[in-house]
């Protein structure tokens, strides 16, 4: 059962409610999706109990019934020796999404499949992260980028 979730983003501004200026509307997050790769490598794995780490180190985290899931850099989670289960780069979806929208993560999905790629998405109070495999990180930004040329028309 996942009880919590944290996004870790520096120097993203947030309103006061959070959402100022969020776009609900699929057609212009479809268009104003700006995807944008992050540089570096990021690595998913589960801490062993106890595993107490930085939490400055951290990208995202869940806590599930096994334990606490994190995404770390694949530097930061080799230095602590944690058994990496996905090592992917991440995509940021620059456009400020509502947290309520609908269909969003449904498109860039699809688009993403198409092309034969997998993808982890984290929502965060601003943007969406897309976490794909190393390998495809290019052509995810292609799929990603056709998605929104199409979208914007």
């Amino acid at each position: 059962m996942a009880v919590g979730l944290e996004l870790v983003s520096e120097g993203a501004p947030v309103a006061a409610d959070g959402q100022a200026g969020a776009i609900r509307d699929l057609d212009r997050l479809l268009a104003g999706m700006r995807p944008s790769l992050q540089p570096g490598r990021y690595a998913f794995t589960t801490l062993p109990p106890g595993q107490a780490i930085d939490p400055a180190s951290i990208v995202a985290s869940i806590r599930e019934a096994e334990g606490l899931s994190v995404i770390l850099t694949e530097d930061d989670a080799l230095a602590l020796d944690l058994p990496i289960a996905f090592t992917a780069s991440w995509i940021t979806l620059e456009v400020h999404s509502d947290l309520a929208a609908v269909g969003l993560t449904a498109a860039f999905s699809q688009a993403l499949a198409q092309a034969g790629i997998g993808c982890n998405v984290v929502a965060g109070t601003i943007h969406d992260h897309i976490f794909v495999p190393v390998d495809q990180a290019s052509d995810a930004m292609a799929a990603l980028q056709a998605l929104q040329q199409q979208a914007a028309g």
